[in-house]
């Protein structure tokens, strides 16, 4: 199989399998040879910011020398660019033999009467395969879908485990209150590996409190208190932690949260990783997270917001702009979100000048139209409703005039985008 045929095949998956228990992932590695033993791995789990949280350590380990790989979700542009090592993404020729390993280990498997693994299964076997062929001695991981079900937590031993913000997403998968969605992240602590994690929310962090107790592991909980702004600009921030100066290439302020949750788990772990402080700094500095309030032409931000916490926190960047510049919102999201929230809250709160209103293709598809009645319903004017992503994006161009285009909703949109742009 040559690459385009592997990748065909791979996104066919979710038509022939189904989620697989744990026991299932952990078979597979074994059959792999559990080349997940071989690494240092911080695991990463959360409703919001974990891809940013994961990106800030990926950086603070490189910038200090370390041969790092990053495994994320979903991709924004094409399907290897959830794989990373040192912020260089996996070759197509990686990805075709990392797959052929895998799937080698996957038709053995069914020969015994095992089911073949889900979709992300698959790429979390190949990453594992990849990261271990390719030596990486840290492995940044990011959970796909909650926590302690995930195909990524039949990783053992882990060097330490990270649980960021919680919020409501997901509900028909991980429960539909903080509580019970945090139960599932927290699912992820291992016995006596350190939890670093949001502390804001207090019904979310009482239970991953608990978690972590009960699995005699030591707990350390992100306080507001512990970090400051300093300056704010077009630039990024400035901020402190505990009284060190830190800046990040972003200007919304949620991301000091994220970058001072990866800054407080190095510095927790510094006693093995032994990378000094300036050099933290500056992978905090140089961090690069596509879809992250990331400028992509003048004017114009995509953000890969795509639930209402996540929309909340998008709101509030987006009101220091529109004081002084035009807004037009581009937006889309997909069925199992809550976008009726999101739209009310951006319709409350932003009363952007202008909408428009597109649609993702797949089985998760909300078209355009259900979506523009929704910002119609809520007040919104100049609403215009465009299926195809393309066509949309030159709309909201030219609706921008001297103003600023602002692209949110869900992350498959931003990824549309990226290509749309690339082509």
């Amino acid at each position: 199989m040559n690459y385009t045929e592997i990748v065909n095949y791979i996104e066919e998956i979710p038509k022939f399998t189904v989620k697989n228990p744990p026991e299932h992932t952990k078979e597979m590695l074994r059959r792999l040879g559990n080349p997940e033993n071989h690494m240092k791995v911080i695991h990463v789990a959360g409703t919001n910011g974990k891809g940013s949280t994961c990106a800030y350590l990926a950086s603070m380990l490189s910038a200090g020398g370390k041969k790092t790989g990053l495994f994320t979700s979903p991709h924004l542009v094409k399907i290897n660019d959830r794989f990373r090592i040192n912020g260089e993404i996996m070759s197509d020729e990686d990805f075709v033999i990392s797959f052929l390993k895998v799937k080698e280990v996957i038709d053995q498997a069914a020969v015994d009467g095992y089911a073949h693994p889900s979709y992300f299964e698959t790429l979390f076997l190949m990453g594992v395969d990849y990261y271990y062929r390719k030596g990486v001695e840290y492995l940044v991981l990011e959970t796909g879908l909650g926590g302690g079900k995930d195909p990524t937590n039949c990783v053992a031993s882990p060097l330490a485990c990270i649980i960021t913000s919680i919020s409501i997403d997901h509900v028909q998968y991980l429960g539909d209150t903080i509580p019970a969605i945090a139960g599932e992240k927290a699912g992820i602590i291992k016995p006596g590996v350190p939890v670093i994690y949001d502390g804001h929310v207090e019904d979310a962090a009482k239970v991953i409190k608990a978690r972590a107790e009960e699995m005699g592991s030591a707990s350390y909980a992100l306080k507001t208190e512990q970090y400051t702004l300093k300056t704010q600009s077009r630039d990024g921030i400035v901020f402190e932690f505990e009284g060190t100066e830190l800046q990040i290439p972003y200007i919304a302020e949620y991301q000091m949260m994220n970058a001072s949750l990866a800054y407080f788990t190095m510095k927790t772990l510094q006693e093995e990783h032994g990378i000094c402080d300036e050099k933290l700094k500056e992978g905090i500095k140089n961090v690069t997270w596509p879809g992250r309030m990331e400028t992509i032409l003048p004017g114009v931000i995509v953000d890969g917001a795509h639930n209402a916490d996540g929309v909340a926190q998008f709101v509030k960047t987006v009101h220091q702009f529109r004081q002084n510049n035009r807004v037009v919102l581009l937006f889309s999201a997909v069925s199992d979100k809550e976008y009726d929230k999101m739209i009310k809250l951006i319709c409350e709160d932003i009363k952007p000048h202008a909408v428009v209103t597109t649609q993702i293709t797949g089985e998760r598809q909300v078209t355009a139209e259900v979506l523009a009645g929704l910002f119609k319903e809520y007040g919104a004017e100049n609403v215009i409703s465009v299926p195809e992503v393309k066509g949309a994006l030159d709309k909201a161009l030219e609706l921008q005039q001297d103003g600023m285009v602002f692209c949110v909703g869900s992350l498959y949109l931003i990824g549309e985008i990226k290509a749309s742009l690339q082509k």
